[in-house]
């Protein structure tokens, strides 16, 4: 019987979407019909949110990857690459900066 159930509950239902308390609902309510004795429910209840958890941390990752190939067709500049752009403008603008304060004054008065 908590086979047929679990099979029905992870196929059928998707895991991913039930919240802990309506897992915990649902438990309450097989053991109330005596469907299940308490014991069954509640290691039925830890699977289904073990396997929730697990399925959530899968679907995360596959959505992070996704999204890391579609930014890398984008051609956008990594964070590293600005910084090190940012940092040969500041070196630039001192070296002129520099250049200008040497700069010789012409004669002309």
């Amino acid at each position: 019987m908590l086979e047929d159930i679990k099979k029905g509950l992870f196929a059928g239902i998707g895991v991913v979407l039930l919240t802990k308390d309506k897992v915990e609902r649902f438990r309450e309510k097989l053991v109330n019909e005596a469907q299940l004795s308490r014991e069954e429910a509640q290691r039925l209840t830890d699977e289904l949110v073990k396997n929730g958890e697990e399925q959530w941390s899968d679907l995360e990752t596959r959505v992070q990857e996704t999204v890391k190939k579609g930014i890398g067709t984008l051609d956008l500049a990594k964070r590293s690459e600005l910084e090190a752009l940012r940092d040969r403008v500041d070196n630039l603008e001192k070296r002129i900066v520099m250049m200008e304060e040497t700069k010789p004054t012409s004669g002309v008065e």
